[in-house]
């Protein structure tokens, strides 16, 4: 009798899938993505301007940058409801969690800082001086050392996360958006959307090693802005948005080479993989939805409509 009803209990229960979720930006709204079934879920209410987006080590959490709204909000991702905001300075655009999980480091594009937020006592711990119009933010795997770049003072900042002091900075192409560390930590990887360029640092002397350019048949050199990446599962390959170019770049970690080019929708931002990795969902401002690419073929599998200019997005693994 108990092994019928719990046999009843299961196959009533509705099954769990992985998400990926998804800031819409002018909607004040989250999609909520099904990786199984490649469809929108849910969408919440939040905040105005939502960009950028992570979770908590433990999935318990959503933090956004609710831009216009001037906060970092905290949602529970199992209802979908902010159960509160945090401090973040004016106009937090986009930030990165520190590895112990505590620390949250946000661009204020308005004000020329990087607000230090401790997400357990939601207060600011610190706020650092950075270039003008901070938005790409990055952390060494061990945490030690946090980079933020600003857009118009084109460099790269790389703050001691003890001290919160600027110990170097690196120029870089024209208006740089997004700062990612490989896997390993070795390196720094600058995109750079007005240059058209990604430069790639040493992470322990903060010089440019090498730096990427891209050319994309039957699109114009101005319209190929890089902006996102990501770093394959195998961290063999980075994958690159080209803003309004429309592709995303694949690029080989080790010879810097451009491996290929996929068509996905209009003005491609930012990007998220698949819990297990077997696929990368990107945003596509323009066109209000989401590319699903395989990441084994690197094929685009499908098209996802999400809210008006999608632009972050994380992924939650589900039980």
């Amino acid at each position: 009798m108990i092994r019928t009803l719990l046999l009843t209990t299961l196959l009533a229960s509705p099954a769990l899938a992985d998400e990926i979720w998804v800031t819409n930006e002018m909607d004040d709204t989250l999609s909520v993505i099904d990786v199984d079934t490649l469809t929108v879920k849910a969408t919440y209410a939040i905040g105005e301007r939502p960009r950028g987006i992570t979770f908590s080590k433990d999935f318990k959490y959503l933090y956004v940058c609710a831009s216009d709204s001037n906060a970092v909000q905290v949602i529970d991702p199992d209802t979908g409801k902010v159960l509160h905001d945090l401090p973040s300075g004016d106009d937090p655009e986009q930030f990165v969690l520190a590895p112990d999980d505590r620390l949250l480091y946000i661009a204020n594009e308005n004000d020329a800082v990087t607000t230090v937020v401790d997400t357990q006592t939601r207060k600011v711990v610190a706020q650092i001086d950075v270039g003008v119009e901070p938005e790409g933010m990055g952390i060494s795997p061990d945490g030690k050392v946090q980079v933020t770049t600003s857009e118009t003072t084109n460099m790269a900042h790389w703050i001691d996360t003890q001290t919160h002091k600027i110990i170097a900075n690196s120029l870089v192409d024209s208006r740089p958006r997004h700062a990612e560390f490989s896997p390993d930590g070795s390196e720094l990887w600058v995109s750079s959307e007005i240059g058209g360029t990604v430069a790639v640092l040493d992470a322990a002397t903060q010089v440019e090693k090498g730096k990427i350019s891209f050319a994309i048949k039957g699109v114009r050199a101005e319209k190929i802005q890089p902006v996102g990446m990501l770093f394959s599962p195998d961290a063999t390959k980075v994958f690159v948005a080209l803003g309004p170019a429309n592709h995303i770049a694949v690029v080989d970690a080790k010879t810097l080479k451009v491996e290929r080019y996929i068509l996905v929708g209009r003005r491609v931002w930012h990007m998220a993989f698949s819990p297990d990795q077997t696929r990368l969902f990107t945003t596509n401002g323009v066109s209000g939805d989401v590319t699903v690419i395989d990441v084994a073929s690197l094929e685009p599998v499908a098209t996802i409509k999400v809210g008006r200019f999608p632009w972050g997005a994380a992924a939650r693994p589900t039980p």
